[in-house]
């Protein structure tokens, strides 16, 4: 088991590809805290993953509020005293044919960008204590390059989280804590992105896939998991696209 003994935290662990996440994870032998807003399928999820065997449980987190990460560094403290793993999955997604909408640009900053700060500036200070740890960012394939369909917030946004996961990598390097990111491709549509769904506007994004197909949440669970595991020991500071060869363009 690549993860046994492990202690993770998932964020935007209740469905998709944090949900994927949280099963390949304790398939691999870790106990999964599954934080997310969406407290019901969070919840039946847990009990989903304890049924089969694994070990897990679920914590109600905004990504964006500092008071949610303060209760959730002070149970994973008093619980298991470390934190291994930290994958900063939560994120809103940003498809609108208005590609110039400040709200939409506003909200996917706060969560997107602020969401993964946040999440590294708690869980960094508990992995330090230890030495040890690994953070994979969820990042995507709209921080790498320019689309014409997606809103550019979106693209700043993510592409945010590539560079922070690149200084992070660097400032952390020598306590033992490794900062990567993963970068999915066209994926199943977000249930907050109405367009993405539209099966014509599908087949526009698909047009820039070599392989000509729709990701699977698995592969980028699987992805992660790379990741997040001893596998990549001397891994820092990387971006994994998980795109179908969208980006060898």
């Amino acid at each position: 088991m690549r993860l046994k003994d492990k202690v993770s935290l998932i964020t935007g662990a209740s469905n998709g590809m944090g949900a994927a996440e949280a099963r390949l994870f304790s398939n691999e032998g870790s106990h999964v805290i599954l934080a997310d807003i969406q407290d019901d399928l969070g919840e039946k999820l847990v009990e989903e993953i304890t049924q089969s065997g694994g070990s897990a449980e679920y914590f109600h987190l905004d990504v964006t509020e500092e008071s949610n990460w303060e209760k959730l560094m002070q149970h994973l403290k008093s619980k298991f005293g470390k934190l291994d793993v930290l994958v900063n999955n939560a994120g809103i997604s940003a498809s609108s044919p208005d590609l110039l909408d400040i709200e939409i640009f506003d909200n996917v900053i706060k969560v997107n960008t602020r969401g993964v700060f946040l999440g590294m500036k708690y869980c960094l200070g508990l992995m330090s204590e230890n030495s040890a740890g690994s953070i994979v960012n969820i990042s995507s394939i709209s921080g790498l390059v320019g689309q014409s369909y997606v809103h550019m917030g979106y693209s700043g946004s993510k592409g945010a989280v590539r560079l922070m996961t690149k200084s992070a990598a660097i400032q952390y390097a020598e306590k033992g804590i490794r900062v990567n990111s993963v970068h999915p491709g066209v994926m199943p549509p977000m249930t907050t992105s109405e367009m993405t769904a539209d099966p014509e506007f599908r087949k526009i994004m698909l047009e820039d896939v070599p392989m000509r197909r729709v990701g699977l949440v698995d592969e980028v669970a699987k992805a992660v998991l790379f990741m997040a595991s001893s596998e990549s020991s001397y891994i820092t500071g990387a971006e994994l696209p998980v795109d179908g060869g969208l980006t060898a363009r």
